[in-house]
């Protein structure tokens, strides 16, 4: 846990800035799009307890708007701390991703409303970090993922569910788990947090997430004790100044159920900091 501390600690003390949708919760999915000519360069720290100790994550990411409503982003992560965790790919881990974000429902029902859809599809590629020694043997080939998002946003109040389904290759028997992870996503600016562009404007996020995941595949035969099912809930806060957000937020279980292998998470935190060059309205 020290070690846990002292790298989130030295990575909040650089100059870099994240988040996990660009202008949304910090854990759910969200529809949020760059607009068309806006890059956006992320970072953040993503950590795990368990009862046997902790893990973490450095993740940074690069994201340009090629329309109005098509976005494409790519995924730089780095982990530290040793413990065996299930795979995850609703929590950023070690896996690259390079993926296509497309808002294909944009209809405002009146002024400051609108309801949106996002559908996601990517590569993604395992890092050299997510292998599970002495669990089970993995190969690092590619995946697929896609998922879609729908949701609303007001001046005021903010909803959004989603989900993805993520599945790996497979290579002389031995396969990755597939992942189906899910979010429904409530968020609420106090009419006393509206700010002007020239001051912090902050909104609050109450965020339930779900992650559910396969057996491994060794040699054609299923992995015992490698399944895993998971909901977190949490509290979460965005607040956005300029073209900058920073966002934070931390979630407990409400459900679990592990193979044997795996210990049983504590907490999960996150800390995400942003920068959108070149900002247009959506």
């Amino acid at each position: 846990m020290k070690s846990l501390v002292f790298w989130l600690l030295f990575f909040l003390g650089l100059p870099w800035n994240a988040v996990a949708s660009g202008h949304g919760p910090v854990f759910g999915l969200a529809t949020p799009t760059n607009s068309q000519g806006e890059w956006s360069y992320d970072a953040g720290v993503f950590g795990r307890s368990t009862e046997f100790g902790s893990q973490g994550s450095f993740r940074g990411l690069i994201g340009y708007g090629i329309t109005p409503h098509l976005t494409i982003s790519v995924t730089t992560p780095a982990v530290f701390g040793a413990t065996t965790l299930p795979p995850t790919r609703i929590q950023p881990g070690a896996d690259f991703d390079a993926t296509l974000a497309w808002r294909f429902q944009h209809r405002a029902s009146r002024v400051g409303t609108r309801f949106e859809s996002t559908a996601f599809a990517g590569v993604v590629v395992p890092g050299p970090q997510s292998g599970l020694p002495g669990v089970a043997h993995t190969t690092n080939l590619p995946g697929a993922m896609a998922g879609v998002v729908t949701g609303m946003a007001s001046r005021s109040h903010y909803i959004w569910v989603g989900g993805t389904y993520t599945q790996f290759s497979e290579h002389n028997g031995d396969r990755r788990p597939i992942a189906f992870d899910y979010s429904l996503v409530y968020g609420y600016r106090p009419p006393k947090w509206r700010k002007p562009p020239d001051k912090w404007d902050w909104r609050i996020f109450g965020e339930l997430v779900g992650e559910r995941s396969s057996q491994f595949l060794e040699h054609r035969a299923s992995v015992a004790q490698t399944q895993a099912h998971q909901v977190f809930l949490g509290p979460s806060m965005l607040g956005i100044y300029r073209n900058y957000t920073v966002s934070f937020g931390a979630q407990l279980p409400v459900y679990q159920c592990l193979g044997t292998l795996f210990p049983r998470e504590r907490v999960r935190f996150a800390v995400n900091f942003s920068y959108l060059l070149f900002q247009h309205s959506h």
